[in-house]
């Protein structure tokens, strides 16, 4: 038997989506090619591109669509920053600690290689930036902030940021703000017009880009998008053709973009229903892991304020590396809160950065469900954890140097 629960790494493909994939690799015709196999691979990409920006709630011109949410990611932090930086003034990049590796290590880049002033902004217990320190941050920058980022939702411990405030204090600082929604996706609703509004975002202020997956919402690997509002300005990081606005240049993906589309239509549809169900699932589980591992950590915030399929623990007394090796072995596949780099563990990052201890954030241990789980899938879970908890726990820490960020 076989459990698949790591959805927040790659989640399967759904069958319509694979469906449209292998469908539309038969089909001949370069989107920017003017005769009629051209146009009609044209029409239908899109007619694609349509779904996704309604998925994210924008125009059709302002979902640009990449190789995935990396590419979106470095797109929208490097592009900005260079553009607003073009006068060597307004150096200061702000994020909150606890982001996803796609951009610290792009913040590091820019820091390391363009002068980027990185300023790294304290996480609360639940894993929030609270928007009182996000305004003290950008007040002490001054006119010296060139942008500012932040995930919409946690993707080790799935705290869904107030993103609509943050916007609203970035708005209000003259700031252009970047969301990487890459782990939100598909699981709570996302409407970039609506936000903008809330939030009072206007021309190259507040909210402006936004960054999404598609083998997130079990469309194919290689296919992303980026939300660009069209009043952002912002300088690309491919040269060519300038298919999409001058801002990505390269032939587009018809096939990728057509399974994209198809996932988009369905997760979309699905939302607030797979939402409830997901919860249910994680509550189910978290209250089993309580009775079968009473000194187990539930990481993160409370219900309401966390993706639904997500359940981060930790487990004293263990590595979390070897407690998802023991469920590998008994069939399950989970996530560790840590990377791995040349076998050595590394503590979670994400957990350091909302005050835990080392010891917590090397027993982390991840969790998510999506489309494919079942009750099944939990009961497994449950009954391969308390052995495998105890033999991890009889194995103790590596005796080894931990190395930190």
């Amino acid at each position: 038997m076989s459990v698949y629960l790591d959805h927040a790494a790659t989640t399967p493909m759904r069958a319509e989506a694979l469906t449209a994939y292998t469908d539309a690799l038969r089909l001949v015709g370069n989107p920017a090619s003017i005769h009629s196999s051209g146009q009609r691979a044209k029409q239908l990409l899109e007619e694609s591109r349509e779904v996704i920006a309604a998925s994210l709630g924008c125009d059709s011109i302002e979902a640009i669509l990449t190789s995935g949410g990396t590419e979106s990611i470095n797109l929208a932090l490097k592009g900005l920053y260079w553009k607003r930086n073009a006068a060597g003034d307004r150096p200061v990049v702000l994020a909150p600690g606890g982001e996803h590796h796609a951009t610290i290590d792009t913040l590091e880049w820019l820091a390391a290689h363009d002068g980027a002033d990185m300023r790294w902004m304290p996480l609360d217990a639940d894993g929030a930036l609270r928007p009182e320190v996000f305004e003290a941050a950008l007040a002490e920058a001054g006119d010296r902030a060139a942008l500012a980022t932040v995930i919409l939702a946690n993707n080790e411990v799935g705290t869904i940021q107030p993103v609509a405030a943050l916007s609203r204090v970035a708005a209000a600082h003259g700031v252009p703000l970047h969301v990487d929604a890459v782990a939100a996706y598909g699981h709570v609703p996302i409407d970039v017009a609506r936000l903008r509004a809330e939030s009072r975002s206007a021309g190259e202020a507040g909210l402006v880009a936004l960054s999404v997956s598609a083998h997130k919402i079990g469309g194919p690997v290689g296919v992303g998008a980026l939300y660009l509002a069209r009043t952002a300005v912002i300088e690309p990081l491919l040269h060519g053709g300038g298919q999409q606005r001058q801002v990505r240049s390269g032939t587009q993906d018809v096939a990728g973009g057509i399974a994209f589309a198809a996932a988009a239509r369905v997760a979309t549809a699905e939302l607030d229903a797979e939402s409830r169900r997901l919860r249910a699932l994680r509550n189910r589980l978290v209250e089993g892991v309580r009775q079968r591992v009473p000194d187990a950590v539930l990481n993160g915030p409370a219900d309401d304020a966390r993706l639904p399929g997500n359940a981060h623990f930790s487990f004293p007394g263990c590595e979390g590396d070897s407690l998802l090796f023991l469920l590998d072995m008994a069939g399950v596949a989970v996530s560790t809160g840590s990377a791995c780099q040349a076998g050595i563990p590394e503590p979670s990052h994400v957990l350091r950065a909302m005050g835990r201890s080392e010891t917590e954030a090397r027993g982390a241990l991840r969790i998510t469900m999506g489309h494919t789980t079942t009750d099944a899938d939990v009961d497994a879970f449950l009954d391969a954890l308390p052995g495998a908890y105890r033999q991890a726990a009889k194995a103790g820490f590596a005796d080894r140097d931990v190395p930190r960020r």
